[in-house]
C-alpha cells in the first residue's frame, strides 16, 4: 500500500504543478488528502498523526524563517554589500566575473531562497560584467545557471529541511552531522564549478579586468564588513553543538549533555540570522508601524507556498511511513537484485529527470523519501543516503527544459535558452550525478 500511496502522491505533484500550473503547496495538500484514505479504517488516525508530526517538527519553522531571512537581507541590501566585497577579492583574476559568480552563488546560495533566486541575485551583477569582459552570451548564461544550483547543494537550505522532515531521516540522522556532510558534498560541487570556469576562461582566452575599474579590498570591506556578520548566525550554533565547545558543555557539571541536546540548530540558525540582519541594517528598518506592517506583508507571499509545501510534505512522509513504504521498498530492492552501484546510478538519473519539470524542493517532496529508502535498503548508511539524494536533486537548476534559472540567466545576458540545454546536461547535470555516485561509493568522503 505504501508504494501505491507514493505513486498517487508523486502523480498529484507533477500534474498539479506542471500540467495545471498551480503551486506546489496546493499540490502537497491535495496529495496528502488523497493518500490518507488508503489507510482504510485507520484513515482518521493517519490524518491526525500526519498533521501532528508536521506541526511539531522544527523543520517547518526553520524553512519559513529562512525564506523570511532571504527577504530581509534582500530588502536591506546585505546581498549587494557581500557581492561588492567578493568582487574586490577576485576582480583582478582572469575570468573574475565567473569566479565571483561561483563564489557569490555559494556564499549567498544559503540566503537566496532557491536556485532561481540565487541565479537572479548573483547573476544580475556578474552577467553584464561577463559580457563586458568578452564572455560569449551562451557561455555566460551557462555559468550563471550552473552556479545558481549551489543554492540547493550547500546548507542551510530549504532542500535540507525537506529531507530532515522525512520521518525515517529524522530518526536516523542528526541535524549537525547532516549539515557538515552537506558542506563536504557541496565542496565537491564547488570544486567542479571552479574547474569548469578555468576551462571556459582558457577556451575563450578571457583576460583580467583592469585594476582601475575595481573597488579596492580595503574600501569594500570598510563599507560592507558588517554584512559578513550574518554568517555568525550559522557559526555560533554549530560551534556550540560540534567540536571542543560541545565537548566542554557536555562535560560541564552545571550544564551537561541535557543542555547540549536542548540546542536545536535548525531553530537557532535562521533565528539568529534574522536577528543579525535587523541589527546590521538598523538604519534601513521601517520607522513607523505602518511602514513595518507593509514590510512584513511584502514577505508573506514568499513563504506561504513553501510553508504549505513543507508542512504537507512532512505530513505525507509520516503517512507513507505508516502505510509501510519502507518495507515495500526493501522487498522491491531484494526482488530486483541489482548491484548497489547500478542502483545508485539509475536513481541519480531518475531524480535528475524528475528535477527537470520540478524544482529541487518539489523533487525532494515527490521522490526524496522513496529515494532515501531505496538507498538504505540497498545497504547504504542513512547519512550518506540523505546526502546523495540531495546531491542528485540539486541538478534541478541545470536540468532543461523547465528550470527557471535557465530563463532568468538567458534574459540577463540575452542568450537563447534552447542553445544551453545540451551544454548544461554535459557540463553540469552528468558531473553532479557522478559526484553523488562517488559519494555513495565512498570514493568522495562526507
Amino acid at each position: 500500500m505504501g508504494i501505491i500511496a507514493l505513486i498517487i502522491f508523486v502523480s498529484v505533484l507533477v500534474i498539479w504543478s506542471v500540467k495545471l500550473k498551480r503551486n506546489l503547496g496546493e499540490a502537497a495538500l491535495v496529495g496528502f488528502l488523497l493518500i490518507v484514505p488508503l489507510g482504510g479504517a485507520d484513515a482518521p488516525s493517519l490524518f491526525l498523526q500526519g498533521l501532528s508530526f508536521a506541526s511539531t517538527f522544527s523543520v517547518l519553522y526553520a524553512a519559513i524563517a529562512f525564506v523570511f531571512m532571504a527577504y530581509v537581507i534582500d530588502k536591506f541590501g546585505i546581498v549587494e554589500r557581500l557581492l561588492t566585497i567578493l568582487n574586490a577579492f577576485v576582480g583582478k583574476l582572469p575570468g573574475a566575473p565567473a569566479l565571483m559568480d561561483v563564489i557569490g552563488s555559494s556564499v549567498l546560495g544559503t540566503l537566496s531562497g532557491g536556485d532561481s533566486g540565487n541565479t537572479a541575485a548573483t547573476g544580475s551583477i556578474t552577467g553584464p560584467w561577463m559580457l563586458r569582459t568578452k564572455w560569449e552570451r551562451d557561455r555566460a548564461a551557462i555559468v550563471m545557471v550552473g552556479n545558481g544550483g549551489m543554492a540547493s547543494s550547500l546548507p542551510p537550505t530549504t532542500s535540507m529541511f525537506i529531507v530532515l522532515g522525512f520521518a525515517p531521516v529524522a530518526a536516523a540522522v542528526t541535524t549537525g552531522e547532516y549539515f557538515l556532510a552537506l558542506l563536504a558534498a557541496g565542496a565537491y560541487q564547488f570544486i567542479h564549478r571552479l574547474i569548469l570556469i578555468g576551462y571556459f576562461v582558457k577556451k575563450q582566452n578571457i583576460k583580467a579586468v583592469p585594476p582601475e575599474s575595481l573597488q579596492s579590498i580595503g574600501s569594500s570591506v570598510k563599507a560592507g564588513w558588517t554584512s559578513l556578520l550574518i554568517y555568525l548566525g550559522a557559526v555560533i550554533p554549530l560551534a556550540l553543538t560540534i567540536g571542543p565547545v560541545s565537548d566542554w558543555i557536555s562535560n560541564s557539571p552545571s550544564l551537561g549533555q541535557e543542555a547540549l541536546d536542548s540546542i536545536d540548530i535548525v531553530m537557532w540558525i535562521p533565528t539568529l540570522m534574522i536577528i543579525l540582519a535587523f541589527l546590521i541594517s538598523r538604519p534601513s528598518i521601517p520607522g513607523s508601524m505602518k511602514e513595518f506592517s507593509a514590510f512584513i506583508q511584502g514577505a508573506v507571499p514568499r513563504f506561504t507556498v513553501i510553508g504549505a509545501l513543507i508542512f504537507f510534505a512532512v505530513a505525507a512522509s509520516e503517512v507513507l511511513t505508516r502505510l509501510g513504504l519502507s518495507d515495500n521498498i526493501a522487498r522491491l530492492i531484494e526482488a530486483a537484485n541489482t548491484p548497489g552501484w547500478l542502483t545508485v546510478l539509475i536513481l541519480g538519473i531518475g531524480i535528475a529527470a524528475i528535477a527537470g519539470p520540478l524544482t529541487s524542493t518539489g523533487t525532494l517532496t515527490a521522490v526524496g523519501l522513496v529515494s532515501y529508502e531505496i538507498l538504505v535498503s540497498a545497504g547504504y548508511d542513512p547519512l550518506t543516503s540523505a546526502v546523495v539524494v540531495m546531491t542528485f536533486a540539486s541538478t534541478s537548476a541545470q536540468m532543461p527544459p523547465a528550470s527557471g534559472s535557465i530563463y532568468i540567466a538567458s534574459g540577463i545576458v540575452g542568450a537563447r535558452p534552447e542553445r544551453l540545454f545540451g551544454t548544461l546536461l554535459i557540463y553540469y547535470v552528468l558531473p553532479v550525478i557522478g559526484i553523488g555516485w562517488l559519494i555513495a561509493m565512498g570514493i568522495l568522503p562526507v
